[in-house]
């Protein structure tokens, strides 16, 4: 990893010593006192104030910061809360997740009844306009896909089209199929199932690409209405502590575009890495070379691909068949050749690689590709990301570091999937499962994020889910497979400067240091100094982009 060479001081004397030499440039307009800061370097992990002038971090400590006050300087007076590096989070489907903010609650439905009502009321609500979320979790209904019977009555004809939590199946009620073209005769897509009955006819049940056979239809949103949904998403991020969203998007270019367009209104108050589909690897490598990767706000210039699906909908590709289908073993969502094809065409381009894997054979066949591609064209710093990194088998997970592989992880997935996983796979494939500790010790760069709206945008949530791995049933008080909980510190380290490394942001964002853009999280409790089981009640008090405080508690 290459930092400034403002960073590059050995030892904790020196940084002090940087900081006020910094700070002497210009009076700071703004300190924070009285805080008990993380600053994420080992070298100086701890101090008690902090200084910033413009959208730069200038004087750590409070001796450096009291020096280079002026009569114009800003004091704000933490009274002792908890200072970090500005949360990122590594994963987002950010409009799609924005779009849920106000759909109908279906996570929290606790029987079929509940679940039709909430679609019911809304539907009610906004006749003959689509319903595409919340997300639905059969688990928490008994365990049994849900049917456009279930929800028929209480829709009519109001066409809904809601994604289960992993965004691999969609639930439509008869309007939507209809609306579709959906019907017994329509054949199977590639990479995709339709679910029937035992008579042959759609259930409501699309997974993985046979979800297109709906999106196609569903009516587009105006450029004004995509930006309003991307405002609130803003809101929300930044009031749960987030400074900054890395968006790998497999299928369009909303969020892309949508980005740009709100960015050349101004700031964004929230920092975007837009990532498009793999398969438009040269529209975007044609892009860059015309217009650069845009501005520490805004940026794009990776791709995004989709090795499989997911585990609930057991499209995820294992080796070994699922335990409780015993004729399944998965699908590859992106054809193998065509997988290699547009790995090697993005990386032979120069733009870096994020793909979705989940299941054991999946991630394998992944790192296989990547030794393929970098033993071709070796020396380049590539950063290629897998995107979940489920399931692994016990050789695959010393080839991230090997290879210099990211594993972009979820967390709160662990706590989630903990309550069924075993019913999908057996517990022999479980000890490679959300192998977060194994990878940290392996040398492997791990960064956290949420898979928004699949699971909270939240990192008080993640960094909880990670430290103690206790599932959202209560019934793993001690950790469901603890031998891979982590602590609290190198959890807050995937969510910030290890996320900032996967983004090639390491030298300017990521830590709390001298020259670094004033990008931070407040927090009213310490992650790192609680008991483990009381993270969770930690909440945001104040975030901080660009040095301009962009959300702040009542």
């Amino acid at each position: 990893m290459k930092f400034d060479r403002r960073t590059v001081l050995a030892g904790s004397g020196l940084w002090l010593l940087a900081g006020r030499a910094l700070a002497a440039e210009r009076r700071l307009d703004t300190v924070l006192i009285n805080a008990n800061v993380w600053t994420g370097d080992p070298r100086l992990p701890r101090t008690d104030a902090v200084g910033l002038a413009g959208n730069r971090i200038m004087a750590l400590g409070r001796e450096a910061v009291d020096a280079a006050r002026g009569p114009a300087t800003r004091v704000i007076d933490l009274q002792g809360a908890f200072v970090c590096p500005g949360f990122m989070d590594n994963h987002t489907h950010f409009m799609i997740g924005s779009s849920t903010l106000g759909q109908p609650d279906l996570l929290g439905a606790v029987s079929r009844s509940d679940f039709a009502d909430r679609l019911g009321r809304a539907a009610k609500a906004r006749p003959g306009k689509w319903i595409l979320g919340g997300s639905w979790d059969e688990q928490r209904l008994g365990g049994e896909l849900p049917t456009r019977d279930w929800i028929d009555a209480a829709t009519g004809d109001t066409p809904v089209a809601v994604p289960r939590t992993d965004l691999h199946m969609y639930l439509l009620n008869s309007a939507a199929l209809k609306a579709a073209g959906i019907t017994r005769d329509t054949p199977d897509i590639a990479g995709g199932v339709i679910g029937r009955d035992a008579r042959g006819e759609p259930t409501g049940i699309l997974k993985d690409n046979a979800k297109t056979l709906v999106e196609r239809v569903i009516p587009t949103p105006s450029d004004a209405e995509r930006e309003a949904t991307m405002r609130a998403g803003i809101a929300h991020g930044l009031a749960r502590g987030f400074t900054q969203v890395h968006c790998p998007e497999p299928f369009d270019w909303v969020t892309y575009d949508t980005a740009r367009r709100l960015r050349l209104k101004g700031e964004t108050d929230m920092r975007f890495y837009c990532m498009v589909p793999a398969r438009d690897w040269e529209k975007m490598a044609a892009i860059v070379k015309a217009e650069g990767r845009g501005d520490d706000w805004v940026r794009w210039g990776a791709v995004k691909a989709l090795a499989d699906g997911s585990l609930g909908s057991r499209t995820a590709l294992f080796h070994e068949h699922y335990t409780d289908a015993p004729e399944q073993v998965g699908m590859r969502v992106t054809g193998l050749a065509d997988l290699a094809e547009q790995i090697d065409g993005a990386d032979a381009a120069g733009l870096q690689l994020a793909i979705h894997a989940i299941g054991d054979r999946s991630n394998d066949d992944v790192l296989d590709i990547i030794a393929n591609v970098t033993a071709r064209r070796p020396g380049r710093d590539r950063r290629m990301r897998i995107e979940h990194a489920q399931h692994l088998t016990s050789f695959a997970v010393p080839r991230f570091a090997e290879l210099g592989v990211i594993a972009s992880c979820q967390p709160y997935h662990a706590i989630d999937d903990g309550r069924w996983a075993v019913k999908r796979i057996g517990e022999e494939r479980l000890e490679g499962t959300y192998a977060l500790h194994s990878l940290i010790a392996a040398g492997a760069t791990v960064t956290f994020g949420s898979d928004w709206p699949v699971a909270p945008f939240d990192a008080i949530t993640g960094i909880q889910a990670a430290v103690t791995r206790e599932t959202i049933d209560g019934k793993n008080p001690d950790g469901w497979l603890p031998e891979q909980k982590i602590k609290a510190e190198q959890a807050l380290r995937c969510y910030t400067r290890n996320n900032a490394f996967a983004g090639f942001q390491e030298d300017r964002l990521g830590l709390v240091a001298p020259g670094y853009i004033a990008d931070l999280t407040v927090l009213d409790g310490d992650p790192t100094r609680v008991p483990e089981h009381a993270i969770k009640a930690i909440k945001p008090l104040r975030t901080i982009v660009n040095g301009t405080t962009r959300w702040q508690a009542a």
